[in-house]
């Protein structure tokens, strides 16, 4: 099958992360023809300016009202021309070899549906690179989801994301809740049948969120949504998301158990967290950045795990209505 890459790009308010996207489109080493579809959803802050730079680059500019990020890619998908979709978020930064990389994968070993993994690009902040450690680090509750290259069973998100019309068409695209769009969509796509998988090599580099308090908001919606998930599809239930949860319930024991004269428990956190300053360091040549990743990965424990616990008790063991109890994940559409 001849592939046209469509890629899909929603937007809002963010002008200077399109400008910097544009800027890495352009600086693509393949000659393969691509579309670039700019979804700008109902921003009151325009990335027009940004897009007139780039005349010679093709791109679809499509403005609409905010309706989230799901609803915004399945509207630049109806509307693309290509066969084959690449979902990327607006704060993502193409290497110049993305497009190179990826093309010849798939024509090696197609798969209608793949995720890239993500990297910190060196221009970007310490706290930026600590984030990006804690949520990507084999040591903490990031890395890859499950599988590898030819596995069919990798999760891709959303932020790096390629899907074929053939599986759009299928699936219906995303839903309407965020986050957690993607793995709901990647897990109807496996009750379809369909297979995915990583592209290793298709790597992005993603800022992710520039503060202590997005960080925590972002990891604390991924707690709360991951039992709305399990509800919809029960299969996906896995003892492992209730890794940060425990891990901070055995910290309040642990301090507990100091209180009272038993220092063991709470030594195992603090040689934990000496480990990811370490790692952290070492990998990012910098202590600075050690230090902020030690703080994002309490930060991502304690937040996706209060979130999950909540959402635990109120979805799955009082049966409250998650559109109801949590209308701020859910878009109307």
């Amino acid at each position: 099958m001849q592939l046209s890459y469509s890629f899909i790009v929603p937007v809002f308010n963010r002008p200077d992360e399109i400008a910097e996207l544009l800027a890495s489109f352009n600086a693509q080493e393949a000659t393969i023809p691509f579309e670039i579809v700019i979804i700008e959803d109902g921003s009151t802050i325009t990335c027009e300016h940004e897009i007139a730079a780039y005349p010679h680059l093709n791109i679809t500019y499509l403005p609409k009202p905010n309706s989230g990020p799901g609803s915004s890619r399945n509207y630049g998908m109806r509307r693309a021309r290509g066969n084959y979709f690449i979902i990327l978020d607006s704060d993502c930064i193409l290497p110049p070899s993305y497009i190179k990389v990826m093309d010849e994968q798939l024509q090696q070993n197609y798969v209608d549906c793949f995720g890239g993994p993500d990297a910190a690009h060196p221009d970007f902040s310490n706290l930026q690179k600590a984030i990006s450690y804690s949520m990507t680090s084999f040591f903490t509750t990031g890395g890859i989801r499950g599988g590898g290259e030819d596995t069919g069973k990798f999760q891709p998100r959303s932020f790096n994301m390629g899907l074929s019309r053939k599986a759009y068409e299928a699936s219906g695209g995303f839903g309407n809740i965020h986050p957690g769009e993607d793995p709901d969509l990647v897990l109807r796509l496996w009750e379809l049948h369909f297979k995915t998988a990583l592209i290793s090599k298709a790597f992005v580099y993603h800022k992710r969120r520039i503060s202590w308090k997005k960080f925590y908001t972002q990891v604390h919606k991924f707690g709360l949504v991951r039992p709305i998930l399990n509800t919809w599809h029960p299969t996906s239930s896995r003892v492992t998301y209730w890794f940060p949860t425990l891990f901070m319930i055995g910290f309040i024991m642990s301090v507990l158990l100091f209180v009272t004269g038993s220092p063991i428990a709470i030594s195992l956190y603090i040689i934990y967290s000496a480990v990811i300053f370490l790692h952290a360091s070492i990998i990012n040549k910098s202590i600075a950045i050690g230090s902020l990743s030690v703080i994002a990965t309490w930060i991502q424990f304690y937040g996706y795990g209060k979130g999950f616990l909540s959402s635990m008790v109120t979805i799955r063991w009082l049966r409250k209505e998650p559109h109801r109890r949590y209308p701020y994940l859910f878009f109307n559409t």
